[in-house]
């Protein structure tokens, strides 16, 4: 008898379990299908209801709110429960110059990232590890005995100088400027060393996504981070430069692909200045002549409400001409927590598959184009299905 109520109690919480997990992803599907934040343009109201338009999820009247042109609709299980609410801005559709050219990228950051610490082997042949527990992969030098820091140069001119007394580095770790103090070692080459290895600039190849008409453009639908670190790069400056693509490594499962080409770095070649680096792309602006250097087409933006599973195209350069690949929009979340994997894309034209595989590196920042809007770009391929990648909402990328 004892047996029996211990697996009938076993099977009791086994049961709740099971709910408590069902329970969980269908709150989880609910909140990725319902956007914190919706952009409806007068008269497509529609639209939005139809977001609404659930057993589950019930919309209650409208609340004003403290900016101009927007109100909040007040969501609820059933009716009942509060669930979540959603601003809504109203005003009118823009239009936006679209791309899908390459541009080449060069970013310098804000003071000298730390990538690593590591051993010195001494004048005295003596293994000295000075940084270790001090320094940290990711701290951003800026100033050396209260004298800023703006590159690596003049790092290791500080370093000469200071004749291996000890030295006072202000860094920036975790958004606060903090000192360190770190005593520099003689190495075996006669050149003092803190034993710190660092980078003050990164370059690479992305696509351009789209300019504003005042000139402002977004690249590439997620930021750049550190190779080594992997956090994303702090900048104080960049520029974008033309590209001259000289092939593509295709993709294939477990090997994503990529696109290769050549940077020239001179001024002839920049075609726009670089102001920031978040999770959501890169931002800058360019001004009227050096937008003339690019292939556009002129689109109005789609909404995340205008957005559907199915058929869509994404802009892409293929032997030097931008042009219309079809991929099919197989998965869209409303609010999930990684903006730049809002949708997911797959690659279906037979011409892109043979010359990529689907998506490569570089592609990134690709303007994906559905019923003759502009409504995301390119992010991110998945590793084991070279044809298939992430996408952005265009209006997160506008946010910015």
């Amino acid at each position: 008898m004892a047996r029996k109520k211990r697996y009938r109690r076993l099977i009791y919480c086994l049961l709740a379990l099971d709910l408590l997990v069902m329970g969980y992803l269908g709150y989880r599907y609910l909140d990725r299908k319902i956007p914190q934040e919706l952009h409806l343009v007068e008269g497509e109201e529609e639209k939005v209801e139809r977001l609404f338009d659930s057993f589950w999820i019930k919309s209650e009247a409208s609340i004003p709110a403290s900016q101009g042109g927007s109100y909040t609709i007040q969501c609820s299980l059933f009716g009942v429960i509060p669930f979540k609410d959603v601003k809504v801005t109203t005003g009118s559709r823009e239009n936006l110059w679209v791309s899908g050219e390459p541009v080449g990228l060069y970013m310098e950051t804000q003071g000298v990232l730390i990538i690593d610490t590591g051993e010195i082997v001494g004048k005295d042949g003596t293994s000295y590890d000075p940084a270790k527990n001090i320094a940290q992969a990711g701290d951003y030098i800026v100033a050396f005995n209260d004298q800023r820091v703006t590159s690596k140069k003049e790092l290791v001119e500080d370093i000469a100088c200071c004749q291996g007394e000890t030295a006072t580095l202000s860094v920036i770790r975790h958004g606060e400027e903090i000192p360190i103090c770190l005593e520099p070692v003689m190495g075996e080459d006669g050149c003092y060393k803190l034993g710190i290895w660092v980078r003050d600039n990164t370059q690479g190849i992305g696509t351009l996504t789209y300019v504003r008409e005042n000139g402002d453009f977004g690249a590439l639908g997620h930021g750049i981070s550190d190779v080594d670190t992997g956090e994303l790069l702090h900048i104080q400056d960049g520029a974008l430069y033309q590209t001259e693509i000289l092939g593509i490594q295709k993709g294939s499962k477990g090997s994503p692909g990529e696109l290769s080409g050549i940077i020239r770095y001179q001024d002839s070649n920049r075609v726009g200045k670089i102001s920031k680096n978040c999770s959501n792309g890169i931002y800058g602006s360019m001004d009227s002549d050096e937008k003339k250097r690019f292939q556009w087409q002129k689109l109005p933006v789609g909404y995340k409400q205008d957005l559907k599973l199915g058929d869509a195209q994404i802009l892409f350069e293929l032997d030097g001409k931008v042009e219309k690949f079809d991929v099919e929009i197989t998965k869209i979340d409303m609010d999930h927590e990684d903006t730049n994997k809002s949708f997911v894309i797959k690659v279906t034209d037979p011409r892109l598959l043979s010359a990529t595989g689907g998506i490569v590196q570089g592609m990134s920042g690709s303007p994906v184009i559905q019923d003759g809007k502009v409504v995301g770009a390119v992010t991110h391929v998945f590793v084991q299905d070279s044809s298939t990648g992430y996408g952005i909402f265009i209006e997160t990328m506008l946010k910015q």
